[in-house]
């Protein structure tokens, strides 16, 4: 069942997230969060985004959520996906069906193209962001350090909705309609 993350989960969700960060380059944050501190995080990107979980027999199997591509004003109708599912469920469909309906939202709020940044090489990663309409457009060599080595990541794009002459401006997550929000889990 997919459903909106809540501040409590944020332990199960470092459950799944601590192992990619102590042990791979699949992200470049380098140090675990403290549960109070991911609460905290998630909280914020709520206001703003969606942050999706995947739960089945009341344990959280992965993870989707949305976050600002960049702080200038011009850049807000884009916006950055990321998703990760517990090393038992990989290959269930759970990253399909919590990214399908965060676009689904994403949509909605009124942003243009989200945008998968992909440590390579992973080429798992790559093939599923594909299958899910992403195309490829960038490279950038050797962006960052982590676990010895300088890492490239590559950068693949999903447009949304129409590039419209005079778009509005994305409506924060926290102020979408609770009952059209409610609507995306049903």
């Amino acid at each position: 069942m997919i459903r909106l993350a809540r501040t409590s989960d944020a332990a199960s969700i470092l459950a799944i997230y601590a192992p990619y960060i102590r042990d791979t380059s699949i992200t470049f944050e380098t140090e675990v969060p403290g549960v109070e501190d991911f609460e905290k995080r998630i909280g914020l990107y709520l206001e703003n985004w969606p942050w999706l979980v995947d739960e089945t027999d009341g344990i959280i199997t992965g993870y989707a959520y949305a976050s600002r591509y960049r702080e200038r004003t011009a850049y807000q109708w884009s916006i950055e996906c990321s998703v990760y599912v517990h090393d038992n469920y990989h290959r269930s469909g759970t990253a399909r069906n919590l990214y399908s309906i965060l676009f689904a939202i994403l949509k909605v709020q009124g942003f243009t193209t989200v945008y998968a940044v992909i440590n390579l090489p992973n080429d798992r990663s790559v093939a599923f962001h594909e299958s899910m309409g992403f195309r490829y457009f960038a490279t950038y060599e050797k962006v960052g350090f982590k676990l010895g080595q300088w890492k490239n990541v590559g950068w693949w794009q999903l447009q949304l909705n129409d590039y419209a002459g005079d778009p509005k401006t994305p409506v924060k997550f926290s102020e979408l309609d609770p009952v059209l929000r409610q609507s995306f889990f049903s």
